[in-house]
């Protein structure tokens, strides 16, 4: 039974230890906004307690996390399995994994104060409240389940020296025997030494504070009688605790004190049975064991609050107590080698009581330090659920542990952990659980690595630690050190680990309220989103992966609902920017009135569930400000390609947003409202209401009268002249995908110039650039039952069949599958004949110079605007009207450019009105670029 707890205390020693000591900084910062009157805080400024040196707040936090059960019971059984030179290799890389961990640590405890949580609030500042919160939630399980292993640690240390044996002799290892034995007797003591951890936590946790310079002391006391009794003590036989009910092997070994014989038989590794567990040892179980040892390195970090100078103290107390405890364990090893026969080790993990000059120093060292870390996990686990509840994360369900004394101690955190432990400790002997404690704790240092990685190579301008020996090589070294002494320790419990901590992960992500931290995700991606648009280079680009990149006008988005979401389906994850033109001068206004109406546009989008940017503008005239969108959106190689306007007609505008906004607008208490999104299913939106009565443009796009039809046909010119394609939606003011998605669908295709009958050519730029959208529209998933219908208008005496084999052939060219309807059209062609031999007959003679300007801008930019009939565009419209078919979802027709001479735009304008009238959406198409190719 002796020997059983040695193996117990090992495990349990470092791996929950390093916490504790960052509970008076946690503690002292509930203290601190828990007084919220001035008169408090001058009170509390006068007794604020003088603020601790390198030594005192970081050497010694660390120093005692390290400085475990581990030192007295372990180091011996490393060198007895290991051999000395294994010994000192796995130190060596032990230290180099915590070492990347330490670097990390320092950075981020350098780059500002720590606060409430230690690991947790570095973790979750710097990665955001999903990881920061799942990491939180592991630590405060690891200090609870680590202050139950140590409570039992101490029992079992306890019984093995003053235990009852099980046959009833009233002498024990010790020759004292007064405590009876068993499971129930074990949890009385257990709850009898936790309810003593628990006053003191509910006191405060100054009191330990206190007494870590004491314990310190006894420590350091026990560890020099320790190295004194190597050259003090004369060999000597020890029994084999270990061997003592056995038939074979020996009883007993020796202390040789110095002697090269020795150290030559403990150089070479030597694995054996573990006598307290009879589990096979090998190099992997030994490294596990040790690695307990070597943990602890954030007690010092956890200070800082505390600290006079935390930049100066953090990382040159931490790395003198990494470098002092790699030094005293590297010296036992080399004095064990050298003066302890290997059976002896092997056989007797207490075998440092046996030989010191006062046998009872070892057993102080370890009571005493099992009892302060088994309070500092307590107090530790109580200071991280109070950070997590203070932070929202898991909303009501932890609320409770805000409360706070009038000293700022949370009671209740602390009576909530407590309860924890105790149900832990009804779990008996937990070695089990001390394998799961440690994974915990290396996935908060492998989080601690990922942290610091994330900022480094996000190169936030704010991340100027004062430590600056790190790299991004030791956060990842450190990363694949941690990682893989997880998955060495036991790889079934490190994935369980990790699969519970990303169940954590979505919990808190789709749970938590919006968190105002900062995000370092945001960083990062601009980082990469920077690099890769100067990667993205626009000479290099090639017809056969060209995409829509879209540039939507939008005047008011509650009348504009159903043409956002419909254009969303149609950029094929391309550019998608939501652009709008305010009309003002920034000369006579006193600030920029954009910037306070962006949370409004970025909003509408989450709540659309589109994916599109934001751009807006302000500008004298709606036309220029168009032209400031088109020339200044994107960046590099990501600038819109195509520009969408609603149509201009006389429509009135309808409010798709009313139901949700309009209404929280005139609430009583919007401020609340606002706060809380939770209270509401829809976001607030700031936009202005939808007017009626006379307008100048509708579908979505501009209202009021703020542009006229010559400037609105203006906008398309220039956008031709950009070279950008360009597309008018009308009828989209009422559009519902949901509706206009029930089977069965169809897309209608127009690519002919029906302001142009005497042009039959189907395959030129604008044709084809209306076939790739309708082809786009209907490789979406929303849109992939739907059915593309092609429109071939013919006239008499031209062969059908073979026009309609030409189109087929082209667009299996094109990989694209249409249904062709061929729709004769001569009535429609003849009524444009009679009206431009009218037209022509009427002509004046005296005319000649502007038939000639005329014919000069009919050759430079080809339009029929004068030469169509109002009778030839009513019959055309009908003819789309009048197909024997289901009404489409949606109509692609082809736009003409607008003509060269400005005073026709009002025709031109009025021309397309006649063409679309009731025909419900559609989408006047004119592209400008090739966009599809046969080749490869």
């Amino acid at each position: 039974m002796a020997e059983r707890t040695p193996l117990l205390h090992y495990r349990l020693s470092a791996s929950v230890n390093e916490s504790g000591e960052h509970r008076e900084t946690l503690s002292r910062r509930d203290e601190d906004e828990h007084r919220s009157s001035a008169t408090v805080r001058r009170k509390s400024a006068v007794k604020q307690p003088p603020k601790l040196n390198t030594f005192f707040g970081v050497v010694i936090p660390t120093l005692l996390s390290m400085f475990s059960v581990v030192l007295f019971l372990r180091i011996g059984f490393v060198v007895g399995q290991c051999g000395l030179y294994q010994t000192i290799l796995m130190l060596l890389v032990a230290y180099f994994i915590i070492s990347m961990t330490v670097l990390s640590v320092c950075a981020i405890s350098t780059n500002g104060a720590l606060d409430a949580g230690g690991a947790y609030y570095m973790i979750s500042r710097a990665l955001g409240p999903e990881i920061g919160g799942s990491i939180g939630i592991m630590f405060f399980l690891a200090n609870v389940c680590g202050s139950a292993l140590y409570v039992l640690g101490l029992v079992e240390a306890a019984l093995a020296t003053f235990g009852i044996p099980e046959g009833g002799s009233s002498v024990s290892a010790s020759g004292y025997a007064v405590l009876p034995m068993g499971y129930w007797w074990s949890l009385l003591y257990g709850t009898v030494l936790l309810l003593l951890c628990l006053v003191v936590c509910l006191v405060g946790a100054h009191i330990y504070a206190k007494a870590t310079f004491l314990i310190f002391l006894v420590v350091m006391v026990v560890l020099g009688t320790i190295f004194v009794s190597f050259f003090a003590m004369g060999p000597q036989t020890i029994p084999l605790p270990g061997n003592l009910n056995s038939s074979i092997g020996p009883t007993s070994s020796n202390f040789t004190g110095f002697k090269l014989d020795t150290l030559t038989g403990n150089l070479q590794a030597n694995y054996t049975v573990d006598y307290t567990t009879g589990v096979m040892m090998s190099f992997a179980t030994v490294f596990a064991v040790m690695f307990n040892g070597c943990t602890g390195i954030m007690a010092g970090s956890n200070m800082s609050g505390d600290l006079k100078n935390p930049s100066y103290s953090i990382p040159r107390g931490t790395i003198t107590a990494v470098i002092f405890t790699f030094i005293i364990y590297n010296l036992l090893s080399v004095l064990i080698s050298c003066t302890c026969d290997r059976i002896l080790l092997q056989k007797d993990y207490s075998f440092l009581r046996d030989i010191n000059v006062w046998h009872p120093f070892v057993t102080i060292g370890v009571y005493s330090s099992t009892l302060s870390a088994s309070m500092s996990n307590l107090i530790g686990a109580s200071r991280i659920l109070y950070a997590l509840a203070r932070d929202d994360l898991f909303g009501r369900a932890l609320s409770p542990a805000k409360h706070t004394s009038g000293s700022g101690n949370p009671w209740v955190s602390v009576l909530i952990s407590w309860f924890l432990v105790q149900l832990v400790l009804f779990s008996g002997k937990l070695n089990t659980i001390a394998s799961i404690v440690t994974i915990f704790f290396l996935l908060v240092y492998a989080a601690v690595d990922l942290a610091c990685l994330a900022l480094e190579w996000a190169s936030a301008p704010n991340f100027r630690p004062t430590f600056r020996y790190f790299t991004w090589h030791t956060c990842v070294l450190g990363i694949i050190g941690c990682a893989v002494m997880m998955f060495l320790i036991n790889s079934i419990y490190a994935s369980a680990s990790i699969a519970f901590m990303l169940l954590l992960l979505l919990l808190i992500h789709y749970l938590s309220p919006v968190s105002s931290w900062g995000f370092i995700s945001q960083a990062l991606i601009f980082h990469q989103v920077r690099k890769y648009l100067l990667m993205l280079d626009v000479r290099k680009d090639h017809v056969k992966f060209w995409r829509p990149q879209v540039l939507l006008m939008v005047s008011n988005p509650r009348s504009s609902v159903g043409l956002i979401t419909f254009i969303n389906d149609i950029k094929k994850s391309g550019l998608y920017v939501l652009g709008h033109v305010q009309l003002g001068d920034l000369d006579i206004l006193p600030s920029d009135p954009l910037q306070s109406q962006y949370d409004s546009w970025l909003s509408l989008v989450d709540h659309l569930n589109i994916k599109a940017f934001v751009n807006l503008t302000l500008a004298d005239s709606i036309r220029h400000g168009v032209q400031h969108l088109l020339f200044i959106s994107g960046l590099g190689g990501m600038r819109p390609n195509t520009l969408v306007l609603g149509f201009y007609d006389d429509i009135p505008p309808q409010d798709r947003l009313q139901d949700s906004t309009l209404s929280l607008a005139k609430s009583s208490d919007n401020s609340v409202q606002a706060d809380d999104p939770e209270e509401h299913d829809d976001p607030p939106f700031h936009f202005p209401p939808v007017r009626g009565g006379v307008v100048t443009h509708r579908g979505g796009v501009w209202g009021g009268k703020s542009l006229g039809p010559q400037e609105y046909v203006c906008i398309i010119a220039d956008a031709v002249k950009m070279l950008k394609n360009v597309a008018l939606a009308r009828y989209f003011g009422q559009f519902d995908q949901s509706l206009a998605l029930q089977s069965p669908v169809f897309v209608d295709v127009w690519p002919v110039n029906l302001l142009r009958p005497d042009s039959a050519a189907y395959v030129d730029t604008c044709s084809l650039f209306l076939l790739q959208l309708a082809c786009i529209l209907n490789m979406t998933r929303a849109w992939h039952k739907a059915k593309l219908r092609l429109f071939l208008c013919v006239e008499a005496g031209r062969s059908l069949k073979a026009t309609e084999q030409k189109l087929g052939l082209l667009l299996k060219e094109l990989r694209m599958k249409a249904d062709i309807c061929t729709v004769p059209w001569d009535s429609e062609v003849a009524l444009h004949w009679q009206r431009q031999t009218h037209s022509e007959m009427e002509e004046p003679e005296d005319e000649e110079g502007g038939v000639e300007a005329d014919k000069l801008f009919a050759n430079s930019f080809p339009s029929n605007t004068l030469r169509v009939s109002d009778e030839y565009l009513q019959a055309v419209n009908k003819l789309i009207l009048g197909q024997p078919l289901l009404s489409p979802a949606v109509r692609f027709l082809y736009l003409p450019r607008p003509p060269a001479d400005t005073s026709r735009y009002h025709d031109y304008l009025r021309q397309l009105e006649l063409l679309t009238r009731d025909l419900g959406p559609t989408l006047l198409i004119h592209g400008v670029t090739p966009v599809i190719t046969t080749d490869l």
